[in-house]
């Protein structure tokens, strides 16, 4: 493979152009620990042009037609979708993600892109009749959206190009302008797409792409030059972040401790193959990563010997290997995390039935049961290659396991029975239930988001449209 890798220096995109500003900020592959590249991260400075050029561009982006921002996000996705190995290449180098994943999330992108333009040309109003009494005949309505105007939107590191591209094009189909901070440690990757953005015909200043500290962050947080902030990330900095935002709109995508289901009528192998999946990709670095599953004691002890025997298979390795299924963890905090909320657990009784020791920024997969409650790696987001088995009685026991959480984001439901199905979607305290699948699987056009401490409002392109635009009434009275 030929691959175009980031320049030794990668500018940076401010307001429509690149520029070599701010402060040098080194990319290094978690794996092997090499410089991939240096790129700047914005100052003070760099925000504040980049913030009036979103300013100064809102009102030319409200006034494109839709066919121009349908052909914008189309070209964009267009342009993913040729580049799509260099991309995988270049997102699994800065951010450790296997090349398998990383190839997926490159797909996953171009299809928000291109749904994204799909959803610009239905922006839908309404006609509604008001009158509803005998002082209104005569009166009816339009309702039309409107651009929100400018969006701060602030993106992970665990999908630095999927998950940017939530943010990024839903703001464009809707007729808004985006400053988007992007993840320090791996911003590559939506950096060379800004290039495919830049390359269309959007108002100048319309889109800003710009790794920060979080102090730079914050004062976007604050800011009431935008009117919507969009943050994906952990709980503890989301909360905090929509108490400072002010009168700003705020959708919030946040963090998890999800679970899985398996009865009695589930098929066990495509179970096991799925859970395993869903507990491992990407190291566990993900908000739906399965970290609870409650199996019904009927088929538990024989469900834990596949799952263990399928997990002793997971092969740990070199990201840019297409058999590897375990890289490496974000960084060395991370690992001595995940390392001591384990020992914890196993200090308090729990039981590793597959695991092992850290190797550099690698962790093991690892399997616990006989896991406290109220131990950390249990009740607290893990995110982390770790997951914990747990024995139930009854699928009713199940539910009430799963809502015994702070968090609300996704479960899986592994079942054959339609009406436990429908139950688990009347009874469980998530934003999406997913049926004979891991809470891990998400499709981009469907709303994603979560209760309670996982998140506030929904992402999913036609949601985030709505989001980002507002709701006007036109009344009419008929003279009569």
């Amino acid at each position: 493979m030929t691959t175009r890798l980031a320049s030794e220096t990668t500018p940076i995109f401010l307001g429509g152009e690149f520029v070599d500003e701010g402060t040098p900020l080194e990319v290094r592959n978690p794996a092997t620990g090499e410089l991939v590249a240096t790129t700047w991260q914005a100052g003070p400075e760099q925000l504040e042009r980049a913030t009036a050029a979103a300013v100064e561009a809102a009102p030319k982006m409200r006034r494109l037609a839709s066919f121009e921002r349908r052909n914008v996000l189309q070209h964009v996705a267009d342009r993913i979708a040729a580049e799509a190995d260099e991309l995988a290449e270049l997102l699994t180098r800065e951010s450790g993600k296997p090349i398998r994943d990383a190839k997926g999330e490159v797909a996953r992108a171009a299809l928000t892109f291109r749904v994204a333009g799909e959803e610009a040309l239905r922006i839908n109003g309404e006609w509604i009749p008001l009158d509803w009494n005998a002082a209104n005949r005569g009166r009816s309505g339009i309702v039309r959206r409107y651009p929100i105007g400018p969006v701060a939107g602030i993106s992970p590191f665990n999908f630095p190009l999927n998950l940017a591209a939530h943010k990024v094009a839903p703001a464009i189909a809707a007729g808004c302008s985006i400053v988007l901070k992007p993840p320090s440690k791996d911003p590559l990757v939506m950096l060379r797409v800004a290039g495919y953005i830049g390359e269309t015909s959007l108002p100048r200043g319309a889109v800003s792409i710009l790794p920060m500290d979080r102090p730079t962050g914050d004062r976007m947080v604050s800011d009431d030059r935008f009117k919507l902030l969009s943050f994906t990330g952990s709980p503890s900095v989301g909360w905090k972040m929509k108490a400072e935002a002010g009168k700003k709109k705020v959708v919030l995508e946040l963090g998890g401790n999800a679970g899985a289901i398996v009865d009695e009528t589930a098929d066990l192998n495509w179970a096991v193959a799925r859970l395993v999946f869903g507990s491992f990709a990407y190291a566990g670095q993900v908000c739906i990563s399965v970290q609870r599953i409650y199996v019904v004691r009927g088929v538990y002890e024989e469900f834990t010997r596949r799952f263990v025997e399928k997990v002793r298979e997971v092969k740990v390795g070199d990201p840019l290997d297409p058999a590897t299924d375990l890289g490496p963890m974000v960084d060395r905090k991370a690992v001595a995390r995940t390392d001591q909320w384990v020992h914890e657990a196993l200090d308090a009784g729990a039981r590793a039935l597959v695991g092992g020791e850290p190797r550099d920024l690698f962790y093991p997969a690892t399997v616990l049961v006989d896991v406290p409650r109220d131990a950390r790696v249990c009740g607290e987001e893990v995110f982390a290659p770790v997951v914990n088995l747990f024995p139930v009685d009854s699928f009713a026991d199940a539910i009430a396991q799963i809502n015994d959480s702070q968090f609300g984001l996704q479960c899986g439901v592994f079942t054959g029975d339609l009406e436990r199905t429908l139950t688990a979607h009347d009874e469980l305290e998530v934003g999406g239930v997913i049926v004979n699948d891991v809470p891990t699987w998400r499709i981009d056009p469907m709303p994603y988001g979560g209760v309670k401490d996982s998140g506030l409002g929904r992402e999913g392109l036609r949601w985030s449209i709505e989001d980002m635009t507002e709701p006007r009434l036109l009344a009419f009275a008929r003279p009569l």
